[in-house]
């Protein structure tokens, strides 16, 4: 019997195809010699390993480590990867070095060398856009504010941080795996001058994340420093609702330039916008400004405009907050069909695109980007 080292076939007795199915077992079969290079420990006895997927042949490791010491894993990291690319029916490996906690205070040094991990010289600006509650068409306004952005003669990027529900490649209409570069770093899929990066990528639609916070924090590590960025003007980063994990984050992590707060008209959304506002205002992240989505809804047969959900309280509640007030964007068919379709709204030539070109014009003003 003969096989392939690293592809997805061997040959039977019968010189036929048949597809290799590797499993986690075998992952695990090629680890159980490896020592933790601090203590000596063996790391399948401790049960060091974890968050183990294979799709489409890419295999995704997890393993728990103490985060100040990371640096002495970093050889471990890729011996674990060559290791596991050598299973036939595995081209691709990710690695990820997950913390054993939340690191919500960490020393001054330790912050230090993991924003040095997050670095990213190459990219002037590096922006969130968040909101406090689900439902208010976050993702929407930044597929459609990057792409506002990238039309402007920018060179932009778009991270989907939304690791339990993401959305980006649906709304970009973009499939399948990203590619690896010469550096084993991931290549980040292209649509419409963007280039992105989600866990929609990585995982099936219809398999649910199942992960603790150490191991989203470490997939946003790989999400910024393992995936070849190149040079870019903007990152917009797509936060999923809330102030959980994924926010703190990044904010104690990542040289955020700024934030932006997208929130419904409706008190309900704006109670939560408030706290999100007020979070990144703590720790002292620049809030860029607020947007109102869903503002409004135009009769496209008489033109009059319906607040909906009420209409104004945003740009209310950012005076109130001494936040800037961006704009408007309302409740659009075409907007939702589009974001269905995988054609951004922004992308079209209809004159109602204009309300995220306008929101990205008053952008680039305050990022000083020409």
């Amino acid at each position: 019997m003969t096989q392939r080292r690293n592809g997805m076939f061997k040959k039977n007795t019968s010189d036929q195809l048949t597809k290799v199915h590797p499993t986690i077992a075998d992952i695990l079969s090629r680890l159980k010699d490896l020592s933790d290079p601090i203590d000596g420990s063996n790391l399948l006895d401790a049960k060091r390993f974890s968050g183990i997927t294979i799709n489409n042949g890419l295999a995704q490791i997890c393993l728990t480590i103490d985060p100040s010491q990371a640096p002495s894993y970093f050889a471990l990291e890729q011996t674990i990867k060559e290791r596991v690319c050598a299973i036939p029916g595995i081209p691709k490996a990710l690695v990820v070095l997950t913390a054993h906690q939340a690191l919500e205070t960490p020393s001054t040094e330790h912050q230090a060398l993991s924003r040095g991990q997050f670095y990213l010289p190459n990219i002037k600006h590096i922006i969130a856009i968040g909101s406090g509650k689900g439902g208010v068409g976050k993702s929407t306004v930044s597929v459609n504010l990057a792409i506002a952005l990238q039309q402007m003669g920018l060179k932009v990027g778009l991270l989907d941080a939304d690791i339990y529900g993401p959305s980006i490649p649906t709304m970009l209409g973009l499939k399948g795996q990203p590619e690896l570069d010469f550096e084993n770093k991931m290549i980040p899929p292209e649509a419409y001058g963007l280039k992105t990066m989600s866990m929609g990528y990585l995982m099936n639609d219809e398999t649910p994340v199942i992960w603790r916070g150490p191991m989203i924090q470490s997939a946003l590590q790989k999400f910024l420093s393992a995936v070849a960025w190149g040079d870019l003007d903007v990152l917009v980063i797509d936060l999923p609702p809330g102030t959980g994990d994924v926010q703190l984050t990044l904010i104690q992590k990542v040289p955020l330039k700024g934030a932006i707060i997208v929130s419904t008209p409706q008190d309900v959304a704006l109670l939560d916008a408030k706290k999100a506002l007020l979070m990144f205002e703590r720790v002292d992240v620049p809030i860029l400004g607020m947007i109102e989505n869903m503002s409004f809804f135009e009769c496209p047969s008489c033109h009059t405009q319906t607040p909906i959900f009420h209409q104004g309280s945003v740009k209310d509640a950012a005076s109130k907050l001494k936040a800037e007030y961006l704009g408007a964007i309302p409740i659009d068919i075409q907007i939702r069909i589009s974001s269905d379709t995988g054609i951004p709204f922004a992308t079209q030539t209809k004159n109602k695109a204009l309300y995220f070109d306008t929101i990205a014009r008053r952008l680039r003003e305050k990022l000083h980007l020409t």
